[in-house]
């Protein structure tokens, strides 16, 4: 990570408000979303990507970003639109129109699908599939599978914040990034 985006992460971080217990007894919720508050600060956050994603990517045009339900379509736009790519929704089952893909994923308390319109993504583009945070990778690994039913390229997957203690990134189809300095133990480990 470059000093700029470290500088950038750094204060995105502070900006973040913790909630002990959140949803449930031994959770540390991280909100993200005072960052979208402040107009000086979601630029930064667009800018943070951005600048990892061309350092990254310096040859190859990305022509997707690919946000998942629900808060992936908070940034997922922005960052598309700053790097002259399209958006791509996915959603939770029933949610969307037309001829679709469908994946399971699991979730901490039981299975749910996600999908994606056929059509949305054609055959060999290249794809960055964002989303807030990384915890088990269940719902980020059902998002990788609707893309690779589209015959796209999958990149990258980029979050906001990872739980580095649940291992998500292991079960993810491509190279994973995240933007800040996630949690590395649960509420109950450090007790």
């Amino acid at each position: 990570m470059s000093s700029e985006l470290a500088e950038i992460a750094a204060e995105l971080k502070s900006a973040l408000h913790q909630y002990p217990n959140f949803p449930s007894e031994g959770i540390l919720f991280e909100d993200f979303l005072p960052i979208f508050r402040n107009p000086a600060l979601f630029n930064k956050l667009i800018k943070a990507f951005k600048m990892h994603l061309e350092a990254r990517f310096p040859d190859q045009t990305i022509d997707y970003i690919v946000g998942l339900e629900s808060r992936g379509f908070l940034f997922g736009p922005t960052l598309a639109l700053a790097l002259d790519a399209g958006f791509v929704p996915i959603r939770k089952k029933g949610k969307l129109p037309g001829e679709l893909y469908r994946a399971a994923y699991t979730k901490e308390y039981g299975e749910d699908f996600f999908e994606i319109q056929v059509e949305s993504i054609p055959e060999g583009s290249n794809v960055v599939i964002v989303d807030d945070i990384l915890a088990t990778g269940g719902s980020a690994k059902g998002a990788g599978q609707l893309v690779q039913m589209c015959k796209a390229n999958i990149l990258e997957f980029c979050f906001v914040m990872e739980l580095d203690f649940l291992k998500g990134r292991d079960k993810l189809q491509a190279d994973t990034f995240t933007l800040l300095s996630g949690q590395t133990e649960s509420l109950k480990e450090s007790k």
